[in-house]
């Protein structure tokens, strides 16, 4: 699987880019499976000051996880999705041969009030060397729409700079861009099937809603970077011995 000329230059003009069906639904299955598993082991151990990093708060009946960090390090079954020939082919068009996970997440967003994610620049988390040489492939686990909370985005976002984000104070991890810059910048949604991949620049804005459906909007972001490309100044830790060559 290769990008078209077309979708190419929509990735250049816009900041982002979906592609239906680069994973089968078979290999879909079998990383949600193991998510779930993991999640609930970690969930038993979680200490109670962690649980506010985690533990989705839109979920009141129950506790549930928000996200999980790094799982190309931890789970066979993101490294298998992260080495995937479409995949790395894919990524490799849009930031140049040579590339490694640097920083992973699963995103559980369950059914019946999970939670938002702000409008954000991934490079202002990750501070990278080169704004160029890093793309996040976010891939659908579920089919994501505009009910169960979707990624939104920027179009064109990504031409201007990096902005300085900031946290509310009992949000430390929820970095955001502030609403004056939000204000100029129109968002739109950008539904897709599981199995698809949503690919956006590192400095595009993204978001995305709340889920009031009944069902899963489940996500796995792989945050690709070029070889030569570091995360140099990120405004939170990463470990850079869990970066993972793939190419």
């Amino acid at each position: 699987m290769t990008l078209t000329e077309p979708d190419q230059s929509r990735y250049r003009q816009f900041g982002h880019l979906t592609v239906p069906g680069v994973f089968d639904a078979r290999a879909v299955d079998a990383v949600v499976e193991d998510i779930h598993a993991w999640g609930a082991e970690f969930l038993a151990e979680l200490p109670p000051a962690q649980r506010a990093w985690y533990v989705d708060d839109g979920v009141k009946a129950r506790a549930v996880l928000r996200k999980l960090d790094n799982p190309h390090h931890h789970r066979d079954a993101v490294r298998r999705l992260a080495s995937v020939p479409a995949l790395v082919a894919i990524v490799e068009s849009l930031i140049g041969p040579g590339v490694s996970v640097y920083f992973s997440q699963i995103f559980f967003k369950p059914p019946g009030g999970g939670g938002p994610k702000p409008a954000h620049q991934d490079n202002f988390y990750f501070g990278p060397t080169d704004i160029e040489g890093v793309v996040t492939a976010w891939i659908a686990l579920d089919d994501a729409t505009i009910e169960n909370g979707c990624l939104h985005f920027g179009e064109g976002s990504h031409i201007g700079p990096v902005y300085q984000h900031f946290a509310p104070e009992s949000e430390p991890y929820n970095l955001q861009l502030p609403a004056p810059v939000l204000d100029q910048q129109p968002m739109s949604p950008a539904p897709v099937r599981k199995g698809g991949v949503s690919f956006h620049h590192g400095n595009t804005f993204h978001q995305s809603g709340p889920n009031h459906s009944a069902q899963w909007r489940r996500a796995c972001a792989l945050h690709f970077v070029r070889n030569d490309v570091e995360f140099a100044t990120p405004a939170l830790p990463y470990d850079r011995s869990l970066k993972l060559r793939i190419t």
